[in-house]
């Protein structure tokens, strides 16, 4: 127990280090950050995330290694609909790209500490009550198979809980102060969009951990593996969402490929009792189809940006 703890605390400790330099380095506010920096970043944080493995391995064996991988995969692909919703979060108030850096951030953190009490909660379940790994398993596949279907996201923040939490403590403003969350105007605090827009990514992001959750626990039980695949899977979001921004369209048939990830791993899930699916054949399953969706996707984005007077020529004839 006290190796448990130290383990934690040390984690914990790493986290906020890794989230400070982010802070500090990645951008400043007021700033556009430029696609270069962006990409350098998102491969950075991918290539640390990765690393962990290695480091478990060292660790712990190869065991608990192949099952934060697969975790941190399937954790690393969920996320990408979350900047879909980050997307059409900013669309919706019209926030600035030099300004967005910040929501960003404070959605990040909130969602790191937030996914920590959902899996304490969800890790209490299962060892309190075993027929609960049925229900998660039913629920990721009806939710994959809801998503195989539904593409669009709507956003109603008329509807959202938080929002009218917030309006009810402050009046909410529609004019921007920077990227400042709450300002004065006319000697009246008031709440900016800046702070909705936080709000609304903060509770997509609850929505989302929903999901997510679960499907990691029908790779592995340990805690601390969950854990350190969601926080690394978070931390690079920021980085990846600036290199992803301006062609998130393109990616048209990645909700097939997670559909069938989140199908896969309930099934996994519910079976648990029956058959234990290796850790490298949910590698291979996650991996195969989350390549094949963005392949197929970039495909047939290209095959549209095709000017229409070529469309009749042999493939081998087009330009």
């Amino acid at each position: 127990m006290e190796l448990e703890l130290w383990m934690w605390v040390a984690f914990a400790g790493f986290v906020a280090a890794m989230l400070l330099v982010d802070l500090l380095a990645f951008g400043h506010r007021g700033e556009r950050i430029p696609l270069r920096r962006s990409v350098t970043w998102s491969v950075a944080w991918t290539l640390l995330g990765l690393g962990f493995a290695g480091f478990l391995w060292l660790w712990r064996g190869r065991e608990p290694a192949g099952e934060y991988l697969a975790g941190f995969l399937i954790e690393k692909s969920l996320s990408l609909d979350n900047l879909f919703v980050f997307a059409l979060v900013f669309a919706y108030f019209g926030v600035p790209p030099a300004s967005q850096r910040r929501p960003l951030y404070w959605g990040i953190v909130g969602a790191i500490v937030l996914r920590a009490i959902f899996i304490l909660a969800g890790a209490a379940l299962l060892d309190a009550f075993h027929y609960t790994i049925y229900i998660f398993g039913a629920f990721l596949v009806v939710t994959g198979i809801r998503l195989a279907r539904h593409r669009d996201v709507e956003i109603h923040p008329e509807r959202n809980p938080v929002l009218k939490l917030i309006a009810r403590v402050l009046p909410m403003s529609t004019a921007y102060h920077e990227d400042k969350l709450v300002a004065r105007e006319h000697g009246q605090l008031v709440a900016t969009p800046m702070l909705a827009a936080v709000a609304l990514i903060a509770t997509f992001d609850v929505v989302f951990a929903v999901d997510s959750i679960p499907a990691i626990f029908a790779v592995t039980r340990d805690t601390f593996i969950v854990y350190a695949a969601n926080a690394f899977s978070l931390l690079g979001l920021a980085a990846l969402y600036f290199v992803l921004a301006g062609m998130i369209d393109r990616f048209r048939y990645l909700n097939l490929g997670l559909a069938a990830v989140l199908v896969f791993v309930g099934l996994k899930m519910s079976l648990a009792d029956v058959y234990e699916v290796p850790v490298y054949l949910s590698l291979t399953v996650i991996v195969v189809s989350l390549a094949a969706s963005v392949a197929i996707s970039l495909a047939r984005s290209q095959e549209h940006a095709r000017p229409p007077c070529c469309s009749h020529l042999p493939r081998s004839e087009r330009p």
